[in-house]
């Protein structure tokens, strides 16, 4: 039975994806992320350390697209908070965002929210 789920970040060495868990003093790696999951519960299981392992993929490209999308998700949000407030249909909302109905939906303000 598996006791917890460790995170550990891979950055991209050449072809190969590395991982480090300095608190185990175990590394993991695979041309594939799956690939260094599973050498990464391997070598913590040689440490009688069993665990889920979770492999985050880390550089400096994928934080400015993390950033990107926060920042687009917290545009989108505002922009269909605005547009509810004008009484604007779902589907206006939708087709001007771009968005699919169901996640404007899920962004808009409750009604009560609307008539302030």
């Amino acid at each position: 039975m598996v006791s917890e789920t460790i995170e550990c970040e891979a950055v991209r060495r050449g072809q190969l994806w590395v991982s480090h868990l300095p608190e185990h003093g175990v590394y993991g790696h695979g041309r594939t992320l799956a690939k260094t999951q599973q050498n990464t519960k391997l070598g913590l299981g040689l440490l009688g350390v069993d665990a889920e392992v979770t492999v985050i993929a880390v550089s400096p490209e994928l934080e400015r697209l993390k950033a990107a999308r926060e920042a687009y998700e917290a545009a989108l949000s505002e922009a269909v908070s605005a547009l509810a407030l004008r009484r604007t249909t779902l589907h206006d909302i939708a087709a001007a965002t771009g968005e699919p109905t169901r996640r404007v939906k899920q962004l808009r303000p409750p009604p009560a929210a609307q008539r302030q």
